[in-house]
């Protein structure tokens, strides 16, 4: 993939354009300036920016304090520690109480590969969308990235917002326009549907391409509103065949969680979660932990045409004609 972008540098360009135009935006983190990219925020308004230190909890609590006060923050940290440390304070100084907190989980799902489990952030979506009242969003590229923040921005309530130091190709055009709760269809295809969000979709656009080679038309769907979820998109996908979620999570309570619950409600269809699979990923590069855990291109392709082929098998017992 060429072009890669860092879409940290979205977020902190579109952190600086609300706060110039809205004097309630403030940062909150967690001694992370650096990693969330807001050293130009600090530099600018000053007084704008609260580091708590290592403190994740008291820093979700400070967000929820400033919110009560009319303020708008930003509460910005690696989402390992924003929602491990502090899911208590999430849940009920965010959640329970509706405040208006934009939490902004920086360097989510492997892109602390190196430094092993206790700096994988794979389990954040499931505990997110577990919170009633919480949005939560996992944008795939910067202009996604820069859409969802001002969405969030102008959402009244607590927000989730997942984003990636993993440099990511440009899918969406410039002036994109994001709106929470409806998923993004970026390919059509009549035999299975990909739906993917964050990093992965770009891999799923590549693993549809690959499938057309094979003579399998994947549509594609950016399922970056992972609450409220996209129902109707999702049903009208698994009208058309088989569905495969491709996620940067635990395949526990994430995207494919998600999107299971859902198909078993509207139309059930033959189904694959490719994620981590349910335990703790080793240590090591999220190029080999893609490749580890099947989600990679090729890897993606392959599971598409086994449940492409299970389906039609499906369909042959039922109507042999078929």
């Amino acid at each position: 993939m060429n072009n890669l972008h860092d879409c940290r540098k979205a977020f902190a360009r579109t952190l600086l354009e609300l706060a110039e135009a809205d004097a309630r935006v403030v940062a909150v983190v967690n001694d992370s300036v650096g990693s969330s990219n807001l050293k130009e925020f600090r530099k600018k308004f000053p007084d704008r920016l609260i580091n708590v230190g290592i403190a994740e909890q008291n820093m979700v609590g400070i967000g929820a304090g400033l919110a009560n006060g009319g303020l708008m923050p930003f509460v910005c940290g690696a989402s390992c520690f924003l929602t491990g440390r502090a899911l208590e304070q999430v849940k009920v100084d965010l959640g329970y109480s509706r405040s208006n907190v934009k939490l902004c989980g920086m360097s989510s799902g492997v892109a602390y590969g190196e430094l092993g489990p206790t700096h994988h952030s794979i389990e954040d979506m499931a505990w997110t969308r577990a919170i009633a009242n919480m949005t939560v969003i996992v944008p795939a590229d910067p202009a996604e990235t820069s859409a969802a923040l001002r969405a969030a921005a102008a959402h009244e309530g607590p927000v989730f917002l997942r984003l990636s130091r993993m440099p990511v190709p440009d899918i969406h055009p410039a002036d994109y326009e994001f709106r929470i709760g409806r998923a993004g269809r970026l390919r059509d295809g009549s035999d299975v549907t990909l739906i993917a969000n964050g990093v992965m979709v770009c891999r799923a656009l590549e693993a549809a391409a690959l499938l057309e080679k094979d003579g399998i038309e994947a549509g594609v769907l950016n399922m970056s509103t992972v609450r409220p979820l996209d129902t109707q998109a999702i049903a009208e996908a698994a009208m058309t065949g088989p569905i495969v979620t491709v996620e940067e999570h635990t395949v526990v309570g994430g995207l494919g969680s998600a999107v299971a619950e859902a198909v078993v409600e509207s139309h059930p269809v033959r189904m694959r979660r490719l994620g981590f699979p349910g335990e703790f990923a080793p240590t090591g590069s999220p190029e080999f932990l893609f490749e580890h855990f099947g989600l990679t291109p090729e890897k993606i392709r392959l599971a598409a045409l086994k449940v492409v082929e299970e389906s039609a098998r499906v369909i042959c017992a039922v109507d042999p004609r078929g």
